[in-house]
């Protein structure tokens, strides 16, 4: 069947996809390369303005024995040439509390595929630990790092059976298995996946079929350069949207280049050219619309981060300040300092994600376990990317010094400086631009921050005002129970709550006089919503308040209420 692209799905993960302008992909694809980084390049900017973001993680490899010989792979060994067929528990949790120490909140579990049904000596390690299988043990470590650590989990396991797959998700926040590609001829003797059982493309899709059905935010992609064609790379494209159209679980789409490594049989096989990535990130941002969350690893790809950026991808993937990319061990992570300076000079500012994406995390309670889902939450700041400092609102006493600290780069992204200007004119913004605003971040931030300053100064000057006044708390009964309310405490039962009361007009009235003598010239009345309170019992409260001023002091309470 003919396959339509340039999905313009507003990534509401909670609707089915939105029409897509009919246009064939293959035909597509024969278009210069400079007019499909064009498009690209635009609809990633509708999607994800100035940012790119990347995940801090501690990479845990917790087994490198596989049933697979996929003919350019490092990260599959011998027994032999191993101390231990398995990471063990408390190896792995340690490794994470020394990323956790480093800042991390991802913790990235890669293992080889089915090594039981293999290897003897992992099917001996799994009998000696008490384990059926390698995913059991699996599901097993990450329980443990995530309750003994806080980080979160991210497993990539390969090819699951929906029972798998239900035995992990309580344990991880996201998952993830490339896909590769779907050319079968891959699989063929001679080929790069030949002898490799599970690089069958039907098992590898069915894995993402079944994840979607279980709610599991997937992170997926191709490997390029293996001997595909370029019309197989979009037929592999085209199937992992065909999936996430049924399930909506897609977060990612990872474009990744092969890397020839030494002591594997592709060895002498030459990388794809720049062009072919380009090409095919480019594509993938096509095809997948302005929403979707496109990768491509930065370590990789080294001298070449702004061309990535400049073709259409909006996130650099998990990158680690402890481990090494044990599957690609020749090739080292950008330092983080390095990866945002790269990211400045291609326009855009680097920001740190959790394991599963900000779309994902409004819908909480269908995408994430019940157990996990409190985790997810401590790292987690208001716009659902990670928190980047342990600022908390009415606990902490000085502001972060990246708030005060000005990035370096360019000014102010064009669509936010188009609606300071519009503010400044005067002119009303809607909720959509105004919710802009509030996401503003790095020099966005201090765009808006000076434009504000700007209009304090031209309405107000340089005075700053202020009120003296007193707060009376009539009453502590409320019969709401709103969880973050430290004042309504009566109808609790324990040592540390306060007693109900309820103060009458008299008491109210004798605060207020206390307050004009002490040099106030305002009260603020505020209390429980008591459940046997009528309109006129706030009418009497107010009486109480005596003079002087009693007209503008009773107005001034009125407003306050």
């Amino acid at each position: 069947p003919r396959h339509d692209c340039m999905s313009i799905s507003n990534r509401n993960i909670d609707k089915p996809a939105t029409p897509r302008l009919p246009v064939d992909p293959y035909e597509l694809g024969q278009r210069p390369l400079a007019e499909l980084v064009a498009a690209a390049r635009d609809l990633r900017d509708q999607g994800h303005g100035q940012l790119v973001t990347y995940s801090r993680k501690v990479f845990i490899p917790l087994t490198r024995l596989c049933r697979d010989v996929c003919h350019y792979c490092t990260f599959a060994t011998l027994p032999r040439q191993l101390v231990s067929p398995y990471m063990m528990a408390d190896e792995a949790v340690e490794l994470a509390m020394r990323g956790k120490a480093m800042g991390c909140k991802e913790a990235l579990f890669t293992l080889g595929e089915k090594p039981e049904l293999r290897h003897d000596a992992a099917r001996a390690a799994l009998d000696e630990m008490g384990f059926a299988t390698t995913l059991e043990y699996v599901a097993h470590v990450a329980q443990r790092v995530l309750q003994e650590t806080g980080l979160l989990p991210h497993i990539n396991a390969g090819c699951m059976s929906p029972s798998e797959i239900g035995m992990l998700r309580p344990v991880s926040a996201s998952m993830g298995i490339m896909l590769e590609s779907v050319s079968s001829r891959l699989c063929e003797k001679g080929r790069v996946h030949y002898g490799s059982p599970d690089k069958d493309p039907a098992l590898r899709l069915q894995t993402l079929e079944d994840c979607g059905r279980a709610e599991v935010p997937l992170t997926t992609g191709i490997l390029i350069g293996i001997g595909e064609t370029r019309r197989e790379i979009i037929d592999s494209l085209l199937a992992i949207r065909d999936v996430h159209e049924r399930h909506g679980h897609i977060q990612e789409v990872i474009i990744q280049n092969f890397v020839p490594k030494a002591d594997t049989k592709m060895r002498a096989v030459p990388p794809p050219g720049e062009e072919d990535l380009l090409w095919t990130i480019a594509m993938a941002r096509i095809l997948f619309g302005p929403d979707m969350s496109v990768q491509a690893p930065p370590n990789l790809n080294p001298g070449r981060l702004a061309a990535l950026v400049d073709a259409g991808i909006n996130d650099w993937g998990g990158v680690s300040p402890l481990t090494p990319d044990h599957v690609n061990p020749e090739s080292p992570w950008p330092h983080l300092e390095q990866l945002a300076e790269e990211t400045s000079a291609a326009g855009k500012m680097l920001i740190e994600r959790l394991t599963i994406y900000p779309e994902y995390l409004r819908s909480a309670s269908r995408w994430l376990d019940k157990q996990v889902q409190p985790y997810v939450l401590r790292l987690v700041d208001a716009q659902g990317f990670g928190r980047e400092d342990g600022w908390l609102s009415g606990q902490s006493e000085h502001v972060p010094s990246a708030w005060l600290d000005r990035p370096h780069g360019s000014a102010a992204s064009r669509r936010i400086a188009t609606l300071l200007s519009r503010a400044e004119q005067g002119e009303i913004l809607d909720v959509e631009d105004t919710e802009r605003l509030f996401m503003a971040r790095g020099q966005d931030f201090h765009a808006v921050c000076d434009a504000a300053d700007r209009l304090r100064a031209g309405q107000c000057g340089d005075s700053v005002s202020y009120i003296v006044n007193r707060n009376i708390n009539y009453t502590n009964i409320c019969s709401f129970r709103c969880a973050f309310c430290a004042v309504a405490k009566g109808r609790k039962r324990t040592e540390a709550s306060d007693a109900p009361y309820l103060k009458g007009p008299e008491e109210v009235a004798r605060l207020a006089v206390e307050a004009w003598e002490g040099g106030a010239t305002e009260v603020c009345l505020q209390g429980g919503i008591h459940p046997s309170f009528t309109g006129e019992t706030y009418l009497e409260t107010l009486r109480a308040v005596p003079p002087p001023g009693e007209e503008d002091l009773l107005w001034t309470i009125a407003m306050a209420r």
